[in-house]
């Protein structure tokens, strides 16, 4: 699907998309609003659930994980709500787990980050029958590697020590890899 290319949404386009990484979410809701949706943002798990109690949307985009709680939250109120809202979760912790209990819950696709706007848009046109297409230009797994050990680095407040931990790698070796540039 072509960037400014518009899809048939249906009558309500409507469109609750619920991210704690302020950035990101701005991004996405404008470029979902220059593809018909009208979108409506949330940064928090409580936010998102207030939305979705007073005006289910037919579309959602959440979270996994948030700083208040899990995105899996939002998605129970909305499908209460909404049965048949498509519900589309982003994680950065893609593990089958989590994508499975985020089915199970009721979303209608599972994204890991990070994803761009055509990525969602094509999850939540997808009518389930057939796999959306995989993307133009995927990440190479040396770069996912390197996000997710950025994202970790960044929530260790950029300890290295407690990063190196985290991960179960030797701090040394960390530190060679954040000082190199990140990969194509």
């Amino acid at each position: 699907m072509a960037d400014g290319e518009l899809k048939d949404l249906g009558p309500d386009p409507t469109l609750l998309i619920v991210d704690d990484d302020e950035p990101f979410l701005r991004r996405l809701a404008k470029a979902m609003e220059k593809r018909g949706f009208q979108t409506e943002t949330a940064d928090s798990v409580a936010a998102g659930k207030a939305i979705a109690t007073a005006r289910p949307p037919a579309y959602a985009v959440v979270d996994l994980r948030l700083e208040d709680g899990n995105g899996l939250d939002v998605v129970e109120v909305l499908r209460e709500k909404r049965p048949d809202a498509k519900i589309v979760v982003l994680t950065g912790y893609g593990a089958i787990a989590t994508a499975v209990a985020a089915v199970k819950i009721g979303a209608t696709d599972y994204l890991s980050k990070p994803a761009d706007a055509n990525d969602v848009t094509a999850a939540l046109l997808s009518d389930g029958e057939a796999l959306p297409p995989p993307p133009e230009n995927p990440m190479s797994a040396d770069r996912v590697r390197w996000e997710h050990i950025q994202r970790v680095y960044e929530q260790c407040d950029r300890n290295v020590s407690e990063t190196a931990r985290r991960l179960n790698m030797h701090r040394r070796t960390l530190q060679r890899i954040l000082a190199k540039r990140s990969p194509r």
